[in-house]
């Protein structure tokens, strides 16, 4: 009888995948050829990492339930020296950020927890970095504004905005002598009730921002110490655009807790081996990814856009 090939059959006592399930693994970047970098990394750092990945190809977000998913990783994990979430994505629901910040708090066994920015992580996910005690950051990490945003004819709009916008015609409505026309043509486009739920979307984003900020970093500092030293997040007319990336020098001019680590650095080459592992799986096999060393779930590309 024939044997069987040595890669196949082991080398000593050590058993090994078949070459063939090895090398499909490897093609599709599939959840084994990045568990030895969690556990690297979870011992650079002295705590254990999750990583929260959401496409910034597909049309997907954090949700709600993606805190179940976190929750049941998390429930795996020898919490007890705190936790590492390392998080890249373009964001999704205030809310689920504020429900990840509370859960992330909740398990770690030191009662608070560090982001890892390798990449983006933008709006919701900004949210859930500043609810950390520290945001370890990389030369071109990005974070971004909080401020909330609709689509108006398929475009993301800001909240803030609008709300100015209709405020800016009420105004000068009012104020105008003779013709009110104009005025009054460009008001018929909005609805003043409306405004008013879209004006509590946007205080309910900087109040997030601010609470989870004051139980957390910037603990020292009353609520509106925060508010006023973290204008560029809340605001868009710092930034002009909600995707305008802010990196990590104006974060700490913020006040903000910033770990800035050198990309030659023994423990930031592990963080990017794992973004970029970890993106390239999201970008072509999946639209979500949630991972830990030894727990993982995914979201399929085929599935976007999907309720």
């Amino acid at each position: 009888m024939a044997k069987q090939p040595r890669a196949e059959q082991g080398i000593g006592n050590v058993k090994r995948d078949p070459v063939i399930s090895m090398v499909q693994t490897e093609r599709t970047q599939g959840h084994p050829t990045r568990r030895q970098l969690f556990l690297d990394l979870g011992d650079k750092i002295g705590r254990p990492v999750v990583t929260f990945f959401t496409s910034f190809r597909y049309p997907v977000e954090m949700r709600d339930d993606d805190v179940e998913i976190v929750e049941g990783l998390l429930r795996t994990l020898d919490l007890s020296q705190g936790v590492a979430v390392m998080i890249n994505s373009p964001g999704g629901s205030g809310l689920a950020a504020e429900r990840m910040i509370n859960l992330l708090r909740s398990y770690s066994g030191t009662g608070e927890y560090w982001a890892i920015v390798p990449g983006k992580a933008k709006s919701a996910a900004t949210m859930v970095c500043l609810g950390a005690s520290k945001i370890l950051m990389g030369p071109a990490s990005e974070l971004g504004p909080v401020d909330p945003q609709i689509v108006v004819r398929g475009k993301f709009i800001s909240v803030h905005h609008i709300i100015d916008s209709y405020h800016r015609l009420f105004r000068g409505a009012v104020r105008a002598k003779g013709n009110l026309e104009p005025y009054l043509q460009q008001l018929s486009n909005y609805s003043a009730s409306e405004i008013s739920h879209l004006e509590t979307e946007r205080d309910l984003a900087s109040d997030m921002a601010i609470r989870c900020l004051h139980t957390g970093m910037l603990s020292t500092l009353s609520s509106q110490q925060i508010k006023e030293c973290m204008q560029v997040f809340l605001l868009p007319e710092h930034t002009k655009a909600h995707g305008r990336p802010i990196y990590a020098e104006e974060a700490v001019n913020c006040g903000l807790n910033i770990e800035i680590n050198d990309h030659s650095s023994e423990a930031w080459q592990l963080v990017y081996e794992l973004y970029i592992r970890s993106s390239e799986f999201v970008s072509h096999n999946a639209a979500k990814a949630i991972e830990t060393a030894d727990g993982a779930f995914y979201m399929p590309a085929s599935s976007e856009g999907e309720d």
